[in-house]
Parts: C-alpha cells; sequence; structure tokens
C-alpha cells in the first residue's frame, strides 16, 4: 500500500483504519544476518556444556552433539530459506505454513507460539538477562514473608522480586523502542549482535590459548556401551544445544519489513546459523580445554560453566567480563525476540485469526504497536507469575512438530511447481529435517513424556479457537464488513 493512509467513513467523520497501513521495509540484509545469529546467541551456550558434560562424558561426542545440532538446524535454514521465496509478506512458519497447507495448521503453529514460545520465550530471556545483572549487581528483594505468598501453591508473584521488577522493566523499555520504529531496533540489534561477536570470538582465543600448571584429563570416556543408550544419550545433548541455537527460524515473521525478502531472508537465515555453528562448536572446545569434563558435569544446574571457566583462566576479572558478556547476549536476544513475535501476531490477525487489533499499524512509526503492547503484558504476567518455566521447557518439542510439516510443505510446494527457485541440497535438506523431526519426538514423548503430552494439549487447546475465528470470518464475509 505503499506511503498512502486509508481511511474510512465512521459516524460521518474520517478516521483511520490502522489495520490497513502497511509496514515500512528498512531492514537491510546485514541486519537480517545479525537478526538471526542476535536470536540464537544469548544465554544457552554460556551453559548447555554441563548437562551435556553429564550425560556423556566424552569431549568428541559433546562436540558431535553441537555440530549435529548445527547441522540439522542448518538443514531447517535451507528448508525455510525454500519456503521463504514464497512470500513477501510478514509471519515466517505461520505464513508458509498457510500457503502451503491452509489456515488449520498455520493457525495452531501460531497459536503454539501465542501460548508457549512467544511470551514465555521473551519472559525467560528477561528473566535471564535480569539474573545476569542481579549476578553483577545484587538486586533489592522483599522479606521472606512476602516472598512465600503463593496464589494455589503454585505462583510466587513475590519471590526475587528484584530480578522480576528488572525483568519487567528490561521488556517495557524495550518494547518502548520497537513501537518508535523497527529500524531502531534493528541498530540496536545489530551493535549488541557485534558485541556478542566480538567478546565471544576473544573467550575462544583465551580459553584455547590458556595453559594448564598441571595435565588436566579432558576425554573421560564413560558412555554407556549401548549403542541404542549412546544414541539416545547424544540425542539428549543434542537437546540441549539445540536450546542454545534456538530461535533463528524467527527471521521469517519481520519479511514485511525486510527489503527484498525473497533474496534476503534465505542468506539471513542460512548465514546467521553458520555464524553461530561455528562460533558455538569453538566456544565448547575452549570449554573443555580450560576445565575437565568431571569439573563441568558435576557444575550445579544454577552454575554457569562460562563463569567457571572464567574463573579459571583470569580470575575475578575473568568473572567479571563473561557476566557482562551474558548480559549483553540476552539483552540482545530479548531485543530480537521482542521485534519478531508481535510481527506473527499481525500477521495472524490480518488473516482475521487473532483480535483485528493485532494488525494495526502506528501511522507515524510503522510499527504493530498494539501486537507489542499485548505481547509486553503477557510477557510481563509471565515473568512475575514465575510459570514461563513451564512454557518454555515445551518449546524444542512444539517447534520439531512444526519443523516437520515445514519439510513436507518445501517438498510438495517444489513438486507443484510454487516454488521455482533453486534449493540448496534438495530434496536431502527437507527429508532429513523431517526424519530426525520425528525421531526426536518420538525420543522426547519416551523420556518426557509429561512435558511431550502438555505441549500437545496445547497446541490441541487451538482447535476450538480456530474453529471460533473461522466461523467468524464466514461472518464478516457475508455481512461485507
Amino acid at each position: 500500500m505503499n506511503e498512502r493512509i486509508v481511511q474510512k467513513k465512521l459516524s460521518g467523520e474520517n478516521i483511520l483504519d490502522q489495520s490497513k497501513i502497511s509496514l515500512k521495509r528498512s531492514l537491510g540484509l546485514k541486519t537480517g544476518i545479525l537478526l538471526v545469529a542476535g536470536i540464537i546467541i544469548g544465554s544457552g551456550v554460556f551453559k548447555k556444556i554441563a548437562p551435556m558434560s553429564a550425560g556423556l562424558m566424552d569431549k568428541n561426542y559433546i562436540l558431535l552433539a553441537w555440530l549435529l545440532a548445527g547441522v540439522i538446524s542448518l538443514f531447517g535454514a535451507f528448508t525455510i530459506a525454500g519456503l521463504a521465496t514464497l512470500t513477501n509478506e510478514s509471519g515466517g512458519v505461520y505464513e508458509y505454513l498457510r500457503l502451503s497447507f491452509g489456515n488449520f495448521f498455520s493457525f495452531l503453529s501460531g497459536w503454539a507460539a501465542l501460548l508457549i514460545a512467544g511470551s514465555g520465550g521473551i519472559a525467560a530471556i528477561a528473566f535471564i538477562f535480569s539474573e545476569s545483572v542481579n549476578y553483577l549487581i545484587p538486586l533489592p528483594n522483599l522479606p521472606d514473608s512476602w516472598q512465600n505468598i503463593s496464589i494455589g501453591n503454585f505462583v510466587f508473584p513475590f519471590a526475587s522480586a528484584g530480578v522480576k521488577i528488572l525483568a519487567v522493566l528490561s521488556i517495557i523499555f524495550l518494547t518502548i523502542l520497537n513501537i518508535y520504529g523497527v529500524k531502531k531496533a534493528g541498530a540496536l540489534n545489530n551493535v549488541l549482535t557485534a558485541a556478542k561477536i566480538t567478546g565471544i570470538i576473544l573467550l575462544i582465543v583465551a580459553g584455547l590459548s590458556f595453559t594448564h600448571d598441571t595435565p588436566t584429563v579432558t576425554n573421560i570416556a564413560k558412555l554407556p556401551s549401548s549403542p541404542t543408550n549412546i544414541f539416545s544419550a547424544i540425542i539428549a545433548a543434542m537437546l540441549s544445544a539445540f536450546w542454545a541455537y534456538d530461535g533463528w527460524i524467527l527471521v521469517g515473521n519481520i519479511g514485511g519489513e525486510i527489503k527484498n525478502p525473497k533474496r534476503n531472508v534465505p542468506i539471513s537465515l542460512v548465514a546467521g546459523v553458520g555464524i553461530s555453528i561455528v562460533l558455538y562448536i569453538l566456544l565448547n572446545n575452549a570449554f573443555m580445554h580450560v576445565l575437565p569434563l568431571s569439573t563441568l558435569a558435576n557444575l550445579s544446574e544454577n552454575n554457569i560453566a562460562a563463569l567457571e571457566v572464567a574463573r579459571a583462566i583470569s580470575g575475578k576479572t575473568g568473572i567479571i567480563a563473561i557476566a557482562l558478556l551474558i548480559v549483553v547476549c540476552t539483552f540482545g536476544a530479548l531485543n530480537a525476540v521482542i521485534i519478531t513475535y508481535p510481527r506473527l501476531y499481525y500477521r495472524m490477525a490480518q488473516e482475521k485469526f487473532l483480535p483485528k487489533s493485532f494488525s494495526f499499524v502506528h501511522p507515524r512509526f510503522r510499527t504493530p504497536y498494539l501486537g507489542l503492547i499485548y505481547s509486553m503484558i503477557w510477557s510481563c504476567v509471565l515473568v512475575i507469575s514465575g510459570t514461563f518455566d513451564i512454557l518454555t521447557n515445551m518449546v524444542i518439542f512444539t517447534e520439531f512438530l512444526f519443523l516437520a510439516l515445514l519439510g513436507i510443505a518445501l517438498i510438495k510446494m517444489k513438486r507443484n511447481g510454487k516454488i521455482t527457485a533453486r534449493l540448496i541440497l534438495y530434496p536431502l535438506s527437507p527429508i532429513i529435517l523431517i526424519l530426525f523431526s520425528i525421531t526426536l519426538i518420538i525420543n522426547t514423548f519416551i523420556t518426557q513424556p509429561v512435558q511431550s503430552l502438555t505441549g500437545l494439549l496445547f497446541i490441541i487447546s487451538g482447535i476450538p479457537v480456530y474453529f471460533y475465528y473461522k466461523k467468524k470470518s464466514k461472518e464478516i464475509q457475508k455481512t461485507g464488513e
């Protein structure tokens, strides 16, 4: 719709129909690449080496798990890159599934993002950012009598009050910045992601050049002898790695604001994931060069492996430097996910599968400001309630359900002639993505049945909502509103 303002008559007055204002294409290829890398590089890579060491206890297998998870993510990026050539619109996975299979599966993917990955992910990253700040500068808390107050012995709104308040303030600040224009938010992302990559490279160099006073054992082969158990252990380690790689798929959500998206979204995906794979493998190799696997494996869930590595390299100075790096990484990732998720809701509302107000675009700043505000409110509620952990535990499982569908979608659209562009490693990449996704889903159901069923129930809960909006959409078409 370019720059023109769309108006309509209501009660004899001209008023702006904000659902008809288009988003502005103001993000270039560099921002697209750094946005993918910025979403991926959060806190996961600094701590996931601990559970992976405990599960595998072998350096080579750990690096293999990081590599395999990266390659699967890259195959996923190849698949999404192919689907991204279908459209110039925002919406990402939702839009690709809509074009390939219609509204049902696309709505369920958007519903899962709305309930689980979107606001839950924003809340989780904001909380981790705030915890990282708390590590450097202790934040004030309420008295114990307040922290123990609960709702149904399940929600503790006043627990970790200082951390929660900072998390909420960070979400509000970045949401306001995003409302004022995607270009401003993109520029901040570029600065923060460049700082992340620079900091990680310096940590890699420091780790790999570290010399031990006494020899240390870094390869302790204690894997189960059964090939089945080894396979299961590697899959479990890959799940940890996938959490660190997670988020690359979100760049498609802002397709409506990227210049030449059919070209730049695919390049951004492949380049951003490729950068992350190289950095992650080198960084984890550096971790295992500095500390023996037995030390890494014995770290508690609350310990951050990178901080222990920094302590070994340069003591308190190293700890402060890595803590600052984690603050920058998590703040940058928070900004990136706040940019992307509301654009998905915006596209769903355009297709009349969310309230119309989610599609309202600010007439001056050209951003989906009401979608950003709704996302901010729900994210803040999840931070205060502390229930975001329940949602984020199901993110990887639900994502792979839809990744399998996306692999099928690429094959379908290519065979139907809807996709004419040359695709990277086609049909190998979608086939491997489908097979691996099915394997991971089955393995997760076996090893984590409660979590898997809960995630599935969240998705299924969208079915009656889908039929409600489908019926409402037909009524709107009949009345011509």
